[in-house]
């Protein structure tokens, strides 16, 4: 910045001498032009220099073990399910005895769920199979399965028909999507049978939410006329099971993963029954259904 003030200042000394080429009105109208620039490049530095880079939310807490660095960290993207886990983790008397933090991670992109399940940094993560599979996060880091929630089916859903799967009916058609690329039922799996027919997004409109409700509330408002996803049990008071067109069968469920790396199979089966108790708690159907892997009494 001095150095900047310092031209600014010659430039201006400069232009107030040049007096026999240039009239009063236009040396004044440069210093105003390059005061402006000047304050607005200061602005701009300063809000540059502010900005920060997005990262994924998480939840934290200390714990009654005190003087213990070890941190027990989480990594889900649904924030609810954060909420519980930090709540549930926090008391537990396990994790009170072995780590001093809790930390849970919530994923907000692909990019979040490959630094922390490829690099290995959590000890528990809801995430599917697929994505273990993927990184080898099972064969490098002692991911292990330790409870699953069950697979389920991939539908388009429409309001008023039921959805075919040919180029000529979707060509005009507007598809919500999910705007998760690791999601199989709103994104992987619409995305293979579009591809298929011989469409993208130049000769179909596709529009990206973020999350399943946003997609059937944007369904419910008109603002779709398709969108790709599960079929929920709730979903039978909201539409009709017969304009459900489904895309493929057993799309991968969400499973809990756990970091043993050792043998601990106090914290293997205290991580079972908080996952368990998450499960019971949470609204949606689909995660009431559990089930857990043997090793615990």
């Amino acid at each position: 910045m001095k150095s900047l003030h310092k031209s600014l200042i010659h430039l201006v000394v400069f232009l107030t001498n040049f007096r026999i080429v240039a009239t009063g009105k236009w040396i004044i109208f440069v210093i105003a032009l390059l005061a402006c620039g000047a304050a607005n490049y200061y602005l701009n530095s300063k809000h540059h220099s502010d900005i920060t880079p997005k990262t994924g939310q998480y939840l934290s807490c200390k714990t009654s073990l005190r003087g213990n660095s070890d941190v027990f960290s989480v990594y889900v993207t649904d924030g609810r399910i954060a909420q519980m886990a930090n709540e549930k983790l926090c008391s537990n008397d396990i994790i009170k005895r072995q780590y001093g933090e809790v930390k849970v991670i919530i994923g907000q992109s692909d990019y979040d769920t490959f630094r922390y399940i490829n690099h290995g940094v959590v000890d528990l993560a809801l995430v599917k199979k697929n994505v273990v599979d993927a990184f080898g996060a099972d064969q490098i880091y002692g991911l292990s399965k330790i409870a699953s929630h069950p697979d389920y089916n991939a539908f388009f859903i429409a309001l008023r028909e039921k959805p075919l799967l040919t180029k000529e009916y979707l060509l005009g058609k507007r598809v919500g999507l999910l705007d998760y690329p690791s999601s199989r039922s709103g994104h992987i799996v619409p995305k293979t049978i579009m591809q298929g027919l011989g469409l993208s997004d130049n000769n179909i409109s596709v529009v990206y939410y973020s999350s399943h409700q946003e997609l059937r509330k944007a369904l419910l408002a008109g603002d779709v006329d398709i969108i790709s996803s599960y079929w929920a049990q709730d979903d039978n008071k909201r539409f009709s099971r017969n304009y459900a067109t489904p895309l493929q069968q057993s799309v991968s469920g969400m499973q809990w993963y756990l970091k043993m790396q050792t043998q601990n199979t106090d914290l293997f089966c205290a991580m079972q029954s908080v996952v368990h108790d998450i499960a019971m708690a949470h609204p949606r159907p689909y995660y009431k259904t559990i089930k857990l892997e043997e090793g615990c009494e």
